[in-house]
């Protein structure tokens, strides 16, 4: 994982017991990613959350899209 963009996801045991965050902050990368998926736009995003970067969310973008590179994924409980 060598994208720069790699570098704005940070996993500290004391922020967020752990999950992968926003630059240290207490954004996770889930949180991003939930915002998206449930139709929020990125402006939407960044204007409801004033400190986080257009670049934050192409990161949690990045970062799930590496998550899913995997052989096989199995079916998620419904």
């Amino acid at each position: 994982m060598t994208h720069p963009l790699f570098q704005r996801i940070t996993i500290d045991l004391n922020i967020c017991h752990g999950k992968p965050c926003i630059r240290g902050l207490r954004y996770p990368v889930e949180l991003i990613l939930e915002l998206l998926s449930s139709g929020m736009s990125s402006e939407d995003i960044l204007a409801d959350y004033e400190d986080l970067e257009r670049e934050d969310i192409l990161a949690a973008l990045l970062f799930a899209t590496k998550l899913t590179q995997v052989k096989s994924i199995y079916k998620i409980a419904q």
